[in-house]
């Protein structure tokens, strides 16, 4: 869930579609829009000698996307054995429920209306799937309940919306919060410096490369738009609407909704630390 297209300095991109790792296949969903980019891109995971796998955010309720999805594992020789959620936004998570169907799998997720099974995922929570191990990142602000999964052995994180392949993310106000998503930003800094973490594999757009650089333009640009809606108050733009026309001119005005979301996310922030 996107609030710009491209940006000026953010790392490029590259894989769209297929293999991206030695573990992580990508299925992209048939829903591109402003708001998803290329469409969602649905993650199959697993070690390269299993028969097992992962599939995470299985994506929109579109059967077809679905059926390819477990179609493309199943030309690998390996059968789907969980489904997994980054978090709950439709274009992730409307299809779990049905294609918990079509493979006979449980959905876990941190929102447990999310979820089919008992089972759902939470702090230190550690997948480990036909040799196969994947580490669970609380990493809040996109939405309260987004999660992120490190594969070790690829040096690779899934991000969901928390770090795109193209463009910024959307703070999703009020559910959304600025400073868990800041906090989550910093978290994942750390994999990249401590767990030498290289690669983004994320909910929409291409893969990147270079995970350290992508966090930290991440945080950068958080930080010029913070300074850019303080300035845009203290210049008496008050309203949400009035601060996007004025901190988002450069923006396709499609995106102007999705934009209000941070910016309301933003003036809270700015209010709870009384910068405004």
């Amino acid at each position: 869930m996107t609030d710009a297209a491209a940006l000026p300095g953010q790392p490029r991109g590259g894989v769209l579609s297929g293999p991206a790792t030695a573990r992580a296949v990508n299925v992209l969903a048939p829903n591109a829009s402003v708001m998803t980019l290329d469409g969602t891109n649905t993650w199959i995971v697993s070690e390269p000698d299993s028969e097992l796998a992962v599939v995470i955010d299985p994506g929109p309720l579109h059967d077809a996307h679905l059926r390819n999805v477990v179609d493309t594992a199943e030309k690998t020789g390996r059968r789907i054995a969980l489904t997994l959620l980054t978090h709950g936004h439709p274009d992730h998570a409307e299809g779990a429920a049905r294609f918990a169907e079509l493979t006979g799998t449980n959905v876990r997720a941190l929102d447990p209306t999310l979820r089919l099974g008992d089972e759902g995922l939470g702090t230190g929570d550690v997948i480990a799937l036909g040799g196969l191990e994947l580490r669970v990142v609380p990493t809040p602000g996109h939405t309260s309940d987004s999660l992120c999964f490190h594969i070790p052995a690829d040096r690779a994180v899934l991000t969901g919306d928390t770090v795109l392949g193209r463009g910024t993310t959307v703070v999703a106000h009020p559910d959304g919060r600025l400073g868990d998503y800041l906090d989550s930003l910093r978290r994942l800094r750390s994999l990249t410096v401590d767990d030498g973490v290289h690669t983004v594999l994320p909910g929409h757009g291409p893969v990147l490369e270079d995970a350290q650089g992508a966090v930290e333009f991440y945080l950068a640009h958080r930080a010029h738009r913070l300074a850019q809606v303080e300035t845009a108050v203290e210049n008496g733009h008050r309203t949400p609407g009035e601060v996007v026309a004025r901190v988002y001119a450069d923006v396709d005005r499609s995106l102007w909704p999705a934009a209000e979301l941070s910016v309301r996310a933003q003036l809270e922030y700015l209010t709870e630390h009384g910068l405004i």
